[in-house]
This record gives C-alpha cells, structure tokens and sequence, in this order.
C-alpha cells in the first residue's frame, strides 16, 4: 500500500508542477511519518523516500537509530525549547522555529554540536487561534534577528493551512505566503537564503505545488490513516 500511494503522490506532484510550468525536481516530498512503525517507512525507503517528517522529538530519536543514514529527518511538528538538545545534530532541517527563544536554544544546543542547523520560520498566515507560527507580520523582524546567529541558517518559511474540504480554499494562504518569501529575499540579508517553501498537506498539497511550494509534506496519503492514540506516549 505504501508503495502504491507513494508512487501516486509523486505522480500527482508532476503533474501540478506541469501545470504550473515547474519542474519537479523543484519539489521535495516529506514523507510524513508521524505515528507510523518502523516497518511502513522501511517501506516507503525501499520505494525511494528518503526524507521524513516527524511531529515529536520522541519519535526521531526511536526512529533514527532503526533506519539507513542516508534518511533526511525534518522536524515538522512544534519544538519546545527543552527537547531541542535531542534532535539538533539529527535532523536536516527544523520547519517549525516561531520564536527567538526556541532560535536562541537551537543556537546554543548547535554550537555544542559544532553544526549549523538549517531551519524555516513557522507563519500562521491563516491566524488560526489553535495552531502555533508568527503572524506575517512578526517574520521579517525575526529573520533579522536570527539572521546574526552563527550556527543556524533561515532557509525559507514554512505554513499550516486550515484543514477544508476544497483544497482551492488554501491557494490564497499559499499565495500569501510565496509573497512574503520573495519580499524577504528581495532584502537579500546575510545569512538568508528563502530557497525553501514547506506548504501542503495530503489535502491540499498539490494546490501548495502549483503556488510555489518547493517541500510538500505528506503523511496520510502516503501511510493511511495514524493511530493517534499512541501519541500518548511522548506525554
């Protein structure tokens, strides 16, 4: 089954970038493995994934050990400050930094490491009261003031779109979204790159596609359906 939906979402993938004009070597698919034994991602891996996208640190440092090392792990899930020493010298990429607290800690947790790690700022654009990420507005002064930092480097933003049932609905918060990227590259800041746009979901993430999304971020429509009862085990 993996094999199958994974095949079937990259095709999708080609052809939004088609549709779009883009190539889609472009586009990353993050392999949303949140929740999901180790077994289905060996699968998937088998199938040629090899980026994966996890929710909790708890499940990065279970599953790393377990799986090839030439797998990608991104943290996509919010990060507390306090976990950020586990995972720092084990992912690619961290796309959900929302604050200059949780930057000064990375910063500090990789200068331990000797690594610099890669990371998106987290943007609500929607505004939505349940989900975390800086209001557009709060992005440009916080990419300034990371920008110092030596041992990380901003490589895009990174957004959560509401959950509907027509994924057109979302094109505007995509829309917004690209913009706000462009705007900020077009600053050209040291140590800032906006190269990454993590946008879409397996509902929408094909509308994310032809709106400039260049890291998709499927879960359930590679992997079905997640038992989230075993989430309460990183309590």
């Amino acid at each position: 089954m993996v094999t199958e939906n994974l095949n079937q979402v990259r095709e999708n993938i080609k052809a939004a970038c088609e549709a779009a004009g883009r190539d889609p070597k472009e586009v990353t698919l993050i392999a949303v493995s949140k929740t999901k034994p180790v077994h289905m991602l060996q699968e998937a891996y088998d199938a040629g994934a090899r980026v994966f996208g996890e929710n909790k640190v708890q499940e990065i440092t279970d599953k790393y050990p377990q799986l090839p090392k030439d797998i990608q792990w991104h943290m996509i899930g919010h990060l507390q400050r306090n976990k950020v020493k586990y995972i720092v010298d084990k992912v690619a990429l961290i796309h959900s930094v929302d604050s200059l607290r949780l930057a000064q800690t990375i910063e500090q947790e990789a200068a331990k490491h000797d690594v610099c790690v890669p990371i998106l700022l987290e943007v609500n654009v929607a505004q939505e009261e349940t989900k975390f990420g800086l209001k557009t507005e709060e992005v440009l002064p916080l990419v300034e003031s990371i920008a110092k930092f030596p041992h990380i480097k901003i490589q895009g933003l990174m957004t959560i779109a509401p959950y509907v049932q027509n994924p057109e609905e979302n094109r505007p918060i995509f829309r917004q979204l690209k913009k706000l990227s462009v705007d900020i590259a077009a600053k050209n800041i040291n140590n800032v790159t906006m190269s990454v746009l993590s946008m879409g979901m397996t509902g929408d993430y094909q509308v994310a596609v032809q709106e400039g999304a260049t890291m998709v971020r499927v879960g359930t429509g590679i992997f079905g359906e997640r038992d989230y009862s075993k989430q309460a085990q990183d309590k």
